[in-house]
C-alpha cells in the first residue's frame, strides 16, 4: 500500500491555500458602483462563452463571502488567494475611487483575519475595466500609468493588513487568449495586438511590484506564470526545435526579462518584432526583485513541427488524440509535469522562492444521496503533491501550494461546464457541498495529524 502523504511532510513553514479570481466568483457585476470589465462585455456577446453563460451572479461571493471563508476554516485552509476587481475599485479605470468597492474588500480581508486565514491579493486576474479597453487596453502604453495608479490605490487601501501580493495572473494567457487568439476578453486577434500587449504586461509586472514595495515595505510580493512541461513528439531535430519555440513562448517569455535576461528571441525569432515597442531603458525597467514567483501548472504539452502554423511553425498535439488520461477540459493528466516545471525554474540562478499558486483539475463529479464523489480529482491532487514533495526532498526551491480552486465557478470561455472546486456550487440555489476531494484536503492539512 502506498504511503499516505500529509502536509507535515513538507515542513512546518510550507504554505498551503486555495486560489480564486474576482470575476469567476463574485457576481454582483453592476452592484454598488462597479463599472463594467472587459469580461462583462465579452460574456454579453452571443457565442463567445460555452452555453452563453455569464458571470453576473456566479458563486455570489460578493454576498456570500463569509460562508465561503467559513468553509475554508472548516477545511483547515490557512491562506486564501483572491483577486481585486479593478473596475469595482476604479469604475472608470482611473480617477474617482469607488468607496463601496474598497469597503467590500475590507470586509473580506477583515473576515479572513478574524478567522485566522491569511489573505493573498492578486492585483490583476484578467478583468480590465472596459473603459480602458476602449482606449486600447494592454496595447496602449498608457496602461503603465493606469496600472500604477490602480496598484497605488490597492496598496494604500489594504496594505496595512495584507502583506502577500501578486501583481499579474498568467500574462501569457491573457495576452495570448485575449489579444492574439481572441478566445478570451477582449477578443482581439493578431500579432499587431499581441506584441504590444506582451511588452506592456511585461513592464506592468515591475510597475506594480515597485508601487506595492513603495507603500508596503514589508510586503511579500510575487507574480504568477502559467507553465507546462513541453516535450517533442519524437526526437527528430525539427520537432526538438519546434519544442524550443513553444517553450520560449509559453514558459520563458515573461519570466526571463524580470530576471534580467532578454526576451527569448533566439529560440523564438518572431519576438524580434517586439523591438518597435521597446523604448530605451525598458528592459532595465522590466526587472524587479520579487520575493516569490507563482507557477501555475495543470498539464504537459506534446509538440511537433508544422509548416502551416504561422510565426511558430509548431503544433501542440491535443491530448485526446494521444490516447492518454484527460480531464474534463481535455488536458492530459500528467503529474510529473509539476515536478519538471519546479526543476526548470530552479535552473535560473536568480530565481526567488517558488510557490505553486494554482494546480487542480476539472472532472465529472458523481452525485450520490447528497454526497459528491470525485475520486479522480482527489487522486489528481495527491499525485501532484507527491511530485511537489519529491522536488522538496531533492532540495529544490518550492515553498507553497495553492489548489485551484475553492468552489466550482465561472471558468472563462468554458462557462460553468467544468468544475474545478473542492466545493460544489448549485448555481440555482447557491448551496455549497464539500466534495470528497475537499474532505481529503482537509485531512491532508489537519495540523493535529
Amino acid at each position: 500500500m502506498a504511503k499516505k502523504i500529509h502536509s507535515s511532510d513538507f515542513g512546518k513553514d510550507f504554505i498551503w491555500g486555495v486560489s480564486t479570481a474576482a470575476f469567476q466568483i463574485e457576481g454582483a457585476y453592476d452592484k454598488h458602483g462597479k463599472g463594467p470589465s472587459i469580461w462583462d462585455v465579452f460574456t454579453s456577446k452571443k457565442g463567445k462563452i460555452r452555453g452563453n453563460d455569464t458571470a453576473k451572479t456566479s458563486c455570489d461571493f460578493y454576498h456570500r463571502y463569509k460562508e465561503d471563508i467559513d468553509l475554508m476554516k472548516i477545511l483547515n485552509i490557512q491562506n486564501f488567494r483572491f483577486s481585486i476587481s479593478w473596475s469595482r475599485i476604479l469604475p472608470t479605470g482611473t480617477g474617482k475611487i469607488n468607496t463601496e468597492g474598497i469597503a467590500f474588500y475590507n470586509r473580506v480581508i477583515d473576515y479572513c483575519l478574524q478567522q485566522d486565514i491569511t489573505p493573498w491579493i492578486t492585483l490583476y486576474h484578467w478583468d480590465l475595466p472596459h473603459v480602458l479597453e476602449l482606449k486600447g487596453g494592454w496595447t496602449n502604453r498608457e496602461i503603465l500609468d493606469w496600472f500604477e495608479e490602480y496598484a497605488k490605490v490597492c496598496a494604500q487601501s489594504f496594505g496595512d493588513r495584507v502583506k502577500h501580493w501578486m501583481v499579474l495572473n498568467e500574462p501569457m494567457v491573457f495576452t495570448g487568449g485575449g489579444y492574439f487568439l481572441g478566445v478570451h476578453a477582449p477578443g482581439k486577434k493578431g500579432m499587431r495586438n499581441f506584441l504590444p500587449a506582451v511588452h506592456h504586461a511585461q513592464l506592468s509586472q515591475a510597475v506594480g511590484g515597485r508601487m506595492i514595495r513603495k507603500w508596503i515595505p514589508d510586503a511579500k510580493i510575487g507574480t504568477t506564470y502559467s507553465c507546462s512541461y513541453i516535450v517533442p513528439k519524437n526526437k527528430s531535430p525539427r520537432n526538438i526545435r519546434a519544442t524550443k519555440r513553444v517553450d520560449a513562448l509559453l514558459n520563458r517569455l515573461f519570466i526571463e526579462p524580470v530576471l534580467g535576461l532578454d526576451y527569448p528571441e533566439k529560440d523564438l525569432p518572431i519576438l524580434k518584432k517586439l523591438k518597435p515597442f521597446i523604448l530605451p531603458g525598458d528592459m532595465e525597467k522590466s526587472q524587479f526583485e520579487f520575493d516569490f514567483i507563482g507557477i501555475q501548472n495543470y498539464t504537459r504539452e506534446v509538440v511537433q513541427h508544422s509548416y502551416f502554423i504561422p510565426y511558430i511553425q509548431a503544433k501542440i498535439i491535443e491530448a485526446p488524440k494521444r490516447n492518454v488520461r484527460t480531464t474534463l477540459m481535455d488536458w492530459e493528466v500528467y503529474p510529473p509535469s509539476i515536478y519538471e516545471m519546479i526543476h526548470k525554474y530552479n535552473g535560473y540562478n536568480t530565481m526567488p522562492d517558488l510557490i505553486i499558486t494554482e494546480n487542480g483539475a476539472a472532472f465529472q463529479d458523481t452525485f450520490t444521496e447528497g454526497k459528491i464523489k470525485d475520486k479522480k480529482r482527489q487522486k489528481f491532487l495527491k499525485d501532484h503533491l507527491e511530485q511537489v514533495l519529491k522536488a522538496k526532498k531533492e532540495g529544490l526551491n518550492v515553498h507553497g501550494y495553492f489548489v485551484w480552486t475553492l468552489t466550482d465557478n465561472f471558468e472563462w470561455a468554458e462557462g460553468y461546464h467544468p468544475g474545478f472546486g473542492l466545493v460544489h456550487v448549485d448555481f440555482k440555489t447557491q448551496k455549497r457541498t464539500v466534495k470528497k476531494s475537499g474532505k481529503w484536503y482537509k485531512t491532508f492539512l489537519d495540523v493535529r495529524n
